[in-house]
């Protein structure tokens, strides 16, 4: 019983470590996409993927405990204190977004993604109002939320369909 016990431990880590090394690979699939040229900062948010079947399919502190991990290994690596500082907040407030709407069990995943999106992008532009002492950039975040909308409309498309086909005993 006990050895049963210690193989799921050993196999929730794997596909928990898997999740995050996913997320790091896709994010920098991502950095290495011109989507930025259409709108400055803006990115698809293919990491926000690998949350969304962390949610769905694990539990809302899996999937914040994988986002953190994958903010702070993608920053270490590809960013600095300040991407770090700017993916933490627009992270946390897209988890909080994301799960509340997630437990009324009134939206859908493509809804939930959406609203992550632009979360995610109203927590980045607070973080930026501090760091240039500055509201001027407010007007910026009418453009990063139509963004954020289409990037959450495919981002969520992709994580219904990839939670559907997952099986069941893989997570």
């Amino acid at each position: 019983m006990k050895k049963e016990k210690n193989n799921f431990g050993m196999r929730k880590i794997a596909i928990r470590s898997l999740l995050v090394a996913l997320a790091m690979v896709l994010s920098y699939v991502e950095s290495q996409m011109p989507v930025e040229a259409f709108v400055p900062g803006m990115k698809l948010g293919l990491t926000n993927l690998v949350v969304m079947v962390a949610l769905y399919r694990l539990n809302e502190k899996e999937a914040i405990i994988i986002n953190i991990i994958r903010i702070f290994l993608v920053g270490f690596t590809f960013g600095n204190m300040f991407s770090i500082a700017y993916s933490l907040a627009g992270g946390m407030l897209s988890g909080i977004v994301m799960i509340a709407l997630k437990k009324t069990q009134k939206v859908s995943m493509t809804t939930v993604s959406v609203a992550g999106g632009v979360a995610h992008n109203v927590g980045q532009i607070l973080v930026a109002m501090v760091v240039l002492e500055t509201t001027a950039i407010l007007y910026y975040l009418l453009i990063l939320w139509i963004a954020g909308v289409f990037a959450g409309i495919v981002i969520g498309v992709l994580s219904a369909e990839v939670t559907k086909r997952l099986p069941k005993t893989i997570i």
